[in-house]
């Protein structure tokens, strides 16, 4: 169904208003159930996991090479001037998308899923570019699924989706309810618990013996990982750094070089 806006304060837009105020977007989306997906690839695999449009934004020349995944989805058809006005920002792939978030699935049902054993654990990653980042390496190399601790940035947020290409769409994730017992849930799940570190006097990543389950767990951005994950983890281990790299000061990875490295290294065997 189209709606043709001439007006960037109409109400009916409500669901896309102010997108680059990320603390009241995030108040804002938790209370309506919402997410925005950009872009048609986005927007498609968002719609193909199973998410409910609850509308489009979009301008006339886009609507063609939509209309086939639309149905009869509530479309709000406005100028480029409007488009760019509403968005604060040039939306190059042509619409934008409000869609309905799906509950999360409970962590025991994401520990319990997948065929290689093989999840991410991620512990107060702030940053929704580098969840994002993460989702898409974790999908992209056969990670089963993704465990965030409650402080994680959300994945579904408008650039976490972006940046992951729609990959927060195709790997099961859950959130922790409790920080502290987190780890412990895991474990009962039979899972063998790594803590990355780029502390060099751990066990290397490529030689650590590695169980038929194993969680990885990633820390924030700055600090890493807390003192208590790093004590409660099975073991601490790393990637290895260039003697060179290191006698220049060079002596870490920002975290999502090291999450690629990371999970290439984690399916090995």
């Amino acid at each position: 169904m189209l709606e043709y806006v001439t007006d960037a304060a109409d109400p009916r837009l409500a669901d896309y208003t102010r997108l680059r105020d990320v603390e009241l977007r995030k108040s804002l989306e938790a209370a309506r159930g919402l997410f925005l997906a950009e872009g048609e690839k986005v927007i498609r695999r968002a719609i193909g996991a199973g998410y409910p449009i609850r509308s489009v934004l979009t301008t006339t020349r886009w609507l063609e090479s939509l209309a086939d995944v639309l149905g009869d989805a509530l479309v709000y058809v406005v100028s480029d001037e409007i488009m760019s006005g509403i968005a604060g920002f040039q939306v190059h792939r042509g619409a934008l998308a409000s869609m309905a978030r799906l509950p999360l699935p409970p962590m025991e049902s994401v520990l319990a899923g997948g065929a290689s054993g093989r999840v991410l654990v991620l512990e107060d990653l702030v940053d929704h570019s580098n969840v994002g980042a993460i989702f898409r390496c974790a999908a992209a190399l056969g990670v089963d699924g993704i465990i965030l601790s409650p402080r994680c940035a959300d994945p579904l947020y408008r650039r976490a989706v972006k940046v992951s290409m729609g990959a927060v769409f195709s790997i099961p994730y859950a959130r922790m309810d409790d920080w502290f017992t987190g780890l412990d849930q895991i474990r009962a799940a039979g899972f063998q618990t790594l803590a990355l570190t780029p502390d060099q006097s751990v066990t290397s990543l490529d030689e650590v013996k590695m169980t038929d389950r194993v969680a990885l767990l990633l820390g924030s951005e700055g600090d890493g990982l807390s003192s208590r994950w790093l004590e409660e983890a099975d073991e601490a281990v790393c990637i290895p750094m260039s003697s060179r790299a290191m006698e220049a000061g060079v002596d870490s990875l920002n975290v999502v070089a090291a999450a690629a490295i990371a999970c290439h290294g984690l399916m090995r065997g």
